[in-house]
């Protein structure tokens, strides 16, 4: 199916990297266009604040990156919530974060024996990068893998683009997003969250269930998504539709099984 018109009635849940931003070879390398700042801006404005940022970043980076806006925001995969009320909402069980400090010398140490690895501490989950040495994507997976099980009652292994992460249960950006839509200014309005990654799956699984629109950018790989848009660039030129009163651009066609 093709996605409909944005509509300036709509609630919108955005990722942020892969989606919003090209792809970088580190998360501190992407880039920001200044027209994007201004088309999130002026959809917040015209949608009375019913759009929300939805990252595997922390909401102090989102914050960073799209300067000066402070957007409603899910952080670190829906472990951190800034509400339309600016109040930010986070709880992480004193025994998880014990066993993400226990892990984390584990991963220091195996990123130390595999140049071109990167560990990022978000102080309630840890990342391991394998962008710049994607020979290692095997060798990742499979330490990550095993040095999960013995925490597997506290942390959940969430693979991404070239990332995989350990993160507490109880948390994503499906369950952000209905916690979103339950309070004003989202509640009542018709959701529509766009991702690229299969940290983004369980964020469409949740619109869904809601009769709202999922899409993903980029290929046709198998997903929950209703639709897509092929790249990054068409995806902001079909938010920007919104707010100018102009047709998007057509999508491709519905997943297999969506």
């Amino acid at each position: 199916m093709r996605p409909p018109p944005a509509r300036l009635d709509w609630a919108y849940f955005l990722d942020v990297d892969g989606t919003l931003l090209e792809i970088a070879a580190s998360p501190e390398a992407v880039r920001v266009p200044a027209d994007l700042v201004a088309i999130l801006d002026r959809l917040h404005r015209e949608t009375d604040g019913a759009l929300a940022l939805l990252s595997g970043r922390r909401i102090a980076d989102l914050d960073a990156l799209f300067e000066p806006l402070k957007l409603p925001a899910a952080g670190v995969h829906g472990l951190e919530r800034r509400r339309a009320d600016e109040i930010v909402e986070s709880a992480t069980p004193v025994g998880v974060l014990a066993a993400l400090r226990e892990l984390q010398p584990l991963l220091a140490e195996f990123v130390a024996e595999h140049p071109g690895l990167r560990l990022e501490d978000k102080g309630v989950s840890l990342a391991l990068h394998y962008r710049q040495a994607p020979e290692f994507e095997g060798a990742v997976h499979n330490f990550a893998e095993r040095i999960a099980v013995p925490y597997a009652d506290r942390l959940r292994l969430l693979p991404g683009k070239m990332v995989v992460e350990l993160k507490p249960h109880g948390a994503d950006k499906g369950i952000a997003i209905a916690e979103f839509m339950a309070e004003p200014p989202f509640a009542g309005r018709h959701p529509v969250f766009i991702g690229d990654d299969v940290t983004d799956e369980d964020g469409f699984r949740a619109v869904n269930a809601l009769g709202g629109l999922s899409l993903r950018i980029g290929d046709e790989r198998p997903s929950a998504a209703h639709a897509r848009l092929p790249s990054v660039d068409l995806c902001r030129t079909w938010l920007a539709a919104a707010v100018a009163a102009e047709r998007p651009p057509k999508a491709g066609r519905s997943f297999p099984g969506a």
